[in-house]
Order: structure tokens, then sequence, then C-alpha cells
């Protein structure tokens, strides 16, 4: 029997625009470009990790892939078939199959609602009511929480407690794929290692794949077999995530790497700190040619001409540079 050697997701030249409101009788029209064509393969059981600055389009690009948002423009093949055009009632047998796990423990759990009806409640309705809470004290012990856990409310839990809640919720519906929305961000930092130890055990115990989106790129390194770096809209460098750490080849990655704390004293004096110039520009108005251009040290005429295409530089390395194109600027 033949290995499904398919990738779990490919997205093509995803995007996803938010028109803009304006005033009364106006006829301009604008988009804010959160995600502008973006290209990302998810092999199975892989850890993709999608790290940027805050407002970069790295959530609205999760939200996208699972479909809460319909997409712009773009494919998205999950299993290889073509999920991007397809009504909510098409997507009802892909929904057990994709799951989220939130950035706000908080704001993610129904607080009028018992922990065992939150995580129950996608649960497939041939299954009884004492199987449905048998599941649930599985599925608990599985975050590292106890079954009297069960019938408690959200309230009463801290907000580790309770993103260990939401995950549980999303491993209810057995599902492969798993878009990890900065999940540890909003945690102690004491009890952040834990909540990624415990996913890596999960996606070992169930078969998970995920997505898994951060600012933090040291945590991202930890948990991800691979890192795209995204800049407003754009994927600008993919690569295996230690490649990633010791060797970034585009400027904004290497900016991120910078500030990075090194716990040595000593090393981290000798390294040297990027400091990127401005503000991010506005999605709504987004720089013509390379969109890094305006805050890069290194940025050169073509920059302002053209988009650099994301291309394979080394054996799985892929940079949207014009300092890494040969064509362009050899290095």
């Amino acid at each position: 029997m033949l290995e499904n050697t398919l990738p779990l997701l490919e997205i093509t030249k995803l995007k996803k625009y938010f028109p803009m409101k304006h005033k009364l009788f106006s006829k301009k029209r604008s988009f804010l470009q959160a995600v502008d064509g973006i290209d990302l393969r998810i092999e199975r059981g892989e850890t993709v990790g999608l790290v940027g600055e805050s407002g970069c389009g790295k959530t609205t690009a999760g939200r996208t892939v699972i479909r809460l948002y319909d997409p712009t423009q773009g494919k998205i093949l999950f299993d290889g078939k073509d999920i991007a055009g397809l009504s909510q009632k098409q997507m009802l047998p892909f929904r057990r199959k994709m799951q989220m796990i939130f950035q706000d423990p908080y704001a993610s759990l129904d607080p009028r609602f018992l922990v065992k009806d939150i995580v129950s409640e996608g649960m497939v309705p041939s299954l009884s009511r004492g199987e449905k809470l048998e599941k649930v004290k599985f599925l608990l012990s599985k975050v590292g929480l106890n079954s009297e856990h069960a019938n408690r409310f959200p309230h009463e839990f801290s907000g580790g407690q309770r993103q260990r809640i939401g995950i549980a919720r999303a491993l209810a519906v057995e599902p492969e794929f798993i878009v990890c929305d900065e999940p540890i961000s909003a945690l102690d930092v004491s009890i952040q290692a834990q909540v990624v130890n415990m996913l890596q055990d999960l996606q070992h115990d169930f078969g998970l794949t995920y997505l898994f989106i951060a600012h933090d790129i040291s945590m991202v390194k930890y948990i991800s077999n691979r890192i795209a770096v995204m800049y407003l809209g754009k994927i600008v460098e993919i690569a295996p995530s230690d490649e990633v750490y010791t060797h970034p080849l585009h400027p904004y990655s290497q900016a991120l790497l910078s500030a990075v704390p090194i716990p040595d004293p000593g090393e981290a004096q000798k390294a040297m700190r990027i400091v990127l110039e401005g503000d991010v520009p506005s999605p709504i108005d987004v720089p013509e040619g390379c969109r890094f251009r305006t805050r890069c040290s290194h940025a050169m005429d073509v920059c302002a001409r053209q988009t650099p295409e994301l291309k394979e530089v080394e054996s799985g390395h892929y940079v949207a540079c014009f300092l890494t194109d040969e064509d362009t600027h050899p290095r």
C-alpha cells in the first residue's frame, strides 16, 4: 500500500483583504491587506512556526487557513482538497479536522458553561452522556487537570488552567491540524514552558500537525520543525528552525534574532543589536516593491521597483530578498 505523500496543508498565493469604511457618498475604496499572497506547505506531523511583529498578519493567516475568515484569493489545499471556495455547509466535514487554540484563555471560554459542557460541545452526537463525560475526563487528564475540574466554571481557574481547558476542547473533536494562535503569550512565564512541552506530548500522542503562531522566536524555535518569518502580510523567509536561528538571511529575520535576550552577559555584550528605524508601514497603504525597504539599512534601488519573490537560496531555505538573489545582487 502506497503511503500518502501529500502534505496535510498547502497554501498558495493566499490573500485576505478587509474593506475599509469611508465617508458617506465617497467613491474611494481601499483595503487593509492583512495577508497578501503567502505560500506555505505543512507536512503531516510537522510543526511550522509563524513569527513576526504584532500586526503583521499572523493571526489573520491562521484564521483564514482554517476558514474562520473567507479568503480573498488563493488556494488552501487540506489533504489534497481545495477548501478555499467552499461554503460554510460544505466546510462542515473539515471543521472536525481543523481546530484552533486561541490566544486569550479568558475570552475563549463561555463563562456560563461548566467545563464538561465546554469540552464536550463538539463531540459526535452519537456518544451517550456517560461516554462524553468519560472522554472529557480523559482529555482533562491529558492536559494536566483533574476529573473533578469537569464540574467547575471557567472563572474558578487560573489563566494557565483555562488554556489547558481550551486545548482539551480542541482535542475533543479528534482533529488532525491545530492552529496555535499565540497560546502562551497571555500566560505567566513560569508556566509557558509547561504548556509548550504539553503541546509536544499531545502532538506525539495524537499524531497532530501544528501551525504555531507567536512573536517569541526563541520559543518558536523550541517547538517548531520549520519557521516562517512574516512581515506586513508577506512571508519573507522559511527554513528549518535551527537554520533560521543560527543563519538568518533576510534583514528582518536578522533584526528579530538580534532582539532575543542572551543569558550570558559576556556574550550579550559582544552581540550586535539591530535596531530598526521607523514604524511598520500601514497595511492599508503598503510601500511599492519590497515592503521592508523603508526600514532596511541594505535597501537598494531595485527594492523600490520590484517585489522580491520567495526563492530557495539554500537547501530548504527560502528567502524573499534581493540581497540573496544572485541575478540582482551576487552574494
